[in-house]
């Protein structure tokens, strides 16, 4: 079996582009006989940019192991934990940083870009700038074969890779093993504005969203622009509206929206009343499993101790050699 690492920053519950971006695959991945899997909840990376405002932190880290849990992901098939609880985290990334020439970091595209779109921070912070080295120490401290990334993120792993390259070549030893990209297809879901699904747009729609605001919101979402009247003729290729019927509706609904889209025999109202029914009923589902975990779950660093032990124990294994290899 592949071992496999992933995990989410509690920057707020979960929404449709991070289920369907990653959650559903670290549910099939779990469910499968190939992998041994890993989940963790990545709360130090939240403190990257979120470093001025960490109240919310703790909070946020319920909502996402409430969402984890609720799509199906489970203690019994997975290891899973909380970042910060496992203190070897912060030591391997300590020791890693020692051996990691800055100019890599600094040539990390999302590092500037970043920096960039979130104007309204002060991104000076080395925590930020070093955000690879420490995903290099929660990969490497369970020897995890395969992590399963997007391709924005793909350049993180590569300065992994070359972190664990560095160290093995400084101390001539093999204790640390390369990862492996496991490239996933993105997310193509826009948010309801029409722009990137981002929590700091406001256009997203959570997995826990009120169902009266889910469908307030779909029935406003953006359709094709060319169909500014209702007998005008669309795209069902460039609608965001119907890049959700690809994830929820049927063969025979999409081949009915597309046509309708084409011919103008149908309008964005029409389209719309078919999707939502299926959006519904598939977050009812996660929320009513999530009703259940809400009133068991009060502190889920309390929840998660239990479940811990053994990462906590392969975590501390792994920085034992690490020193080892060093000598201290």
């Amino acid at each position: 079996m592949k071992k496999v690492l992933a995990g989410m920053r509690p920057t707020g519950p979960l929404h449709l582009g991070n289920y369907f971006g990653a959650l559903k695959n670290f549910v099939e991945m779990q469910n499968s006989t190939d992998y041994d899997t890993t989940f963790f909840i990545a709360d130090w990376h939240a403190l990257t940019t979120n470093y001025e405002d960490p109240q919310d932190i703790k909070g946020n880290v319920r909502e996402v192991l409430l969402d984890y849990l609720a799509c199906g992901i489970s203690t019994e098939k997975s290891r899973v934990f909380i970042q910060s609880h496992n203190p070897y985290h912060a030591e391997l990334f300590l020791i890693l940083s020692m051996v990691t020439p800055i100019t890599w970091l600094e040539r990390t595209p999302s590092y500037k870009e970043l920096r960039e779109n979130i104007a309204n921070k002060d991104l000076s912070n080395y925590g930020f700038l070093g955000y690879p080295v420490l995903q290099t120490a929660d990969i490497v401290l369970y020897d995890a074969d395969l992590v399963p990334i997007g391709v924005d993120q793909a350049p993180h792993l590569e300065i992994s890779r070359e972190i664990v390259r560095r160290f093995n070549h400084l101390y001539n030893t093999d204790v640390l093993k390369e990862p492996q990209a496991m490239l996933s297809e993105s997310s193509k879901l826009l948010g309801t504005d029409g722009r990137k699904m981002s929590k700091s747009y406001g256009n997203v729609i959570m997995l826990k969203q009120d169902i009266n605001q889910v469908k307030k919101m779909l029935k406003t979402m953006k359709t094709d622009e060319s169909r500014q009247r209702r007998t005008d003729a669309g795209n069902p290729d460039i609608c965001p509206v119907y890049d959700y019927h690809k994830l929820f509706s049927t063969d025979a609904e999409l081949a009915e929206c597309a046509t309708g889209c084409r011919s103008a025999s149908i309008g964005c109202i029409d389209c719309k009343n078919i999707l939502i029914p299926h959006i519904v009923a598939f977050l009812e589902g996660i929320q009513s499993k999530r009703k259940v975990l809400e009133a068991e779950i009060s502190d889920p660093y309390e929840f998660l101790a239990p479940h811990s032990t053994t990462s906590t124990e392969q975590a501390g294994r792994r920085v034992d050699s690490v020193r080892r290899a060093m000598g201290i």
